[in-house]
């Protein structure tokens, strides 16, 4: 792993998280997650839209499983809602976890050749974890199945179109130490 390009306040921590209902589409990473998330999240919000259910707070993806280098295979792209809802069609209902999670906020681009980028906060929230001896996942056939890996789109380009303020907020559910 490189060093890290992010700043010195970007440091991941530890919180308590209550568990949080939610709504998503669950989709598999065939040729990149930019097209396994294309066009979801606007028929996810118009799912709830249609049964006049508000989200409760920012969009989310969450990782389910990667590959062997880190790559994701399978996504949630979610909404938290304030109580629990079914799902039907498309549209899954589920819980993200209560539980101890190490977390990073990012804010900045989501790629970037030339700047710190989400790659970055997640190689750092890795690094955190094997210095601290910290689970997350566990093996698997495919590379490794994550208990709970979401980041939040707290701003993002529906927010603003500078990058520069894009905040994402990675968290893993911690299932080891």
């Amino acid at each position: 792993m490189q060093p890290s390009r992010l700043p010195d306040e970007a440091r991941p921590r530890i919180e308590e998280r209550a568990a949080q209902p939610y709504l998503a589409i669950r989709r598999q990473v065939r040729t990149g997650v930019p097209a396994a998330v294309d066009g979801q999240f606007p028929a996810l919000f118009a799912w709830l839209g249609e049964r006049l259910i508000e989200p409760s707070g920012p969009p989310f993806i969450r990782t389910l499983a990667v590959d062997p280098s880190g790559e994701p295979l399978e996504l949630e792209l979610g909404l938290p809602v304030a109580s629990e809802v079914d799902g039907d069609g498309a549209v899954r209902a589920g819980f993200l976890p209560a539980g101890r999670y190490l977390t990073l906020v990012h804010v900045g681009p989501y790629r970037s050749a030339d700047r710190p980028d989400l790659g970055d906060a997640r190689d750092a929230l890795v690094r955190s974890a094997a210095e601290r001896e910290i689970a997350y996942g566990r093996p698997s056939g495919r590379g490794r199945e994550l208990a709970c890996c979401v980041e939040h789109l707290r701003v993002g380009p529906e927010e603003t179109g500078d990058h520069e303020r894009w905040e994402t907020e990675i968290a893993y559910l911690i299932v080891g130490e």
